[in-house]
């Protein structure tokens, strides 16, 4: 019962960066590439910021045909009218306009693989995240990646994004150079400054960072760099429409970009203007960064969100039997065992879901991630992480000490024991 969702749609590796401008040069060729790059960047956003509500709705759930389950998937005929009601859609041919968007793009398919076209019938539906058979390639592996340190130096502890000057104009959200690949190495993003500047190359390439000025290409220097992407910002779906990529846009009042300062006292970009606590916290769709803070689930995975080529279910049914309490856990004699993870994460992550409150529990295992290799099952109640207990603390805090701490993390788990 479901589509087998197109390919990835890459467009192949990035161009060279090289040491000289990178603003209006450049062949006609580099510029397509990178601009479809870009909207290959929002698609994976979008559909990711939708994958997250339509949990949170319940809109994506578990669903019986046949005396089988089909875990973690949706309803097309539901979906559409959850899209017009939600108006998200205006009506049922452009809601599968934008659902076939998707699927061309290889973000949703037909559970059985059986229809190419996204169709207004009672057919089950899943985002390939949900069941780790995401088509992995070298673009959605940098763009993951870059999401990730973005959301890592988004957090309120880090200093390293600060209002800078370059040339006598005020920038905002700058980072300099050398001190980001002093970060990368100091937070185990790279083992070495070389790599380290190779990875700020191939964000530069992907369009997903930028000189402030747009002027340089990526090099270790005092020179001022940023974000040209705000991954936070709640996408519309009918963006998916659009041929070309808001991102590639050159204006200051782009919300994908940031840009300087306003000299004058009018309103700045809608960028900076943007207050947090009213944003999506977007997931990272990459296995470190993708978890969500919004209610959904997100991958702690080694690759951009779930396992590489092969299709596989990600452990099919991830919901606890029953609720348990902290107190249940420590209880003298309860039948709970207690095991102790070290997990190393790969180039992007470590590949499980975590969700739940006092206690949270294991939601899903990326059978090809590194948290499987170590081990890791579902439904096992997280007990510590890296020696801070949090079995009395929701998801997004685990999901925050995951996320800001060292590439290898000690977990320690409760199991219920099988007699």
């Amino acid at each position: 019962m479901e589509e087998e969702g197109g390919g990835s749609s890459s467009t192949g590796t990035g161009t060279g960066t090289g040491t000289g401008s990178t603003g209006s040069g450049g062949t006609v060729s580099g510029g397509l590439q990178q601009r479809e790059l870009e909207h290959m960047a929002e698609i994976l956003v979008t559909g990711e910021q939708l994958r997250l509500r339509l949990h949170e709705e319940k809109v994506i759930k578990d669903r019986r045909h046949h005396l089988k389950t089909y875990p973690n998937c949706f309803v097309a005929k539901e979906l559409i009218d959850w899209l017009i009601d939600r108006k998200e859609a205006s009506d049922r041919e452009t809601a599968i306009k934008l659902m076939q968007k998707l699927a061309d793009r290889g973000i949703i398919h037909h559970v059985c693989d059986e229809h190419k076209e996204f169709k207004d019938v009672k057919l089950f539906y899943r985002f390939r995240k949900d069941d780790g058979t995401f088509p992995l390639d070298n673009e959605v592996k940098v763009f993951m990646r870059g999401q990730r340190l973005y959301e890592k130096l988004m957090s309120s502890e880090n200093t390293l994004l600060q209002p800078r000057e370059e040339e006598g104009i005020k920038y905002e959200r700058t980072f300099m150079a050398s001190e980001l690949l002093d970060w990368l190495v100091q937070e185990g993003e790279a083992t070495t400054r070389n790599e380290a500047e190779q990875l700020c190359h191939r964000l530069l390439e992907h369009g997903i960072i930028q000189h402030v000025s747009n002027k340089h290409a990526f090099v270790d220097s005092n020179l001022l760099y940023q974000f040209r992407m705000n991954f936070r910002r709640r996408r519309r779906l009918m963006e998916l429409l659009n041929e070309r990529s808001p991102s590639s846009q050159e204006t200051h009042d782009s919300p994908f970009c940031l840009r300087k300062q306003n000299s004058d006292n009018r309103k700045p970009t809608s960028f900076m203007s943007v207050s947090p606590s009213k944003e999506i916290k977007i997931v990272s769709a990459v296995r470190r960064s993708s978890m969500s803070s919004c209610g959904s689930s997100g991958y702690f995975s080694s690759s951009p969100t779930l396992s590489g080529s092969p299709p596989v279910l990600c452990n099919p049914k991830s919901v606890l039997k029953r609720p348990v309490t902290s107190e249940e856990l420590l209880t003298p004699g309860a039948p709970y065992a207690r095991k102790t993870f070290t997990i190393v994460g790969d180039a992007v992550g470590w590949g499980f879901v975590v969700r739940g409150s006092k206690p949270c529990h294991i939601q899903a295992v990326d059978p090809s991630g590194p948290a499987a290799a170590a081990g890791m099952k579902v439904c096992q109640f997280v007990v510590s992480v890296n020696g801070l207990n949090v079995l009395h603390v929701d998801y997004r805090t685990v999901s925050n000490l995951i996320l800001t701490g060292p590439r290898t993390i000690v977990m320690e788990v409760m199991e219920e024991l099988e007699y």
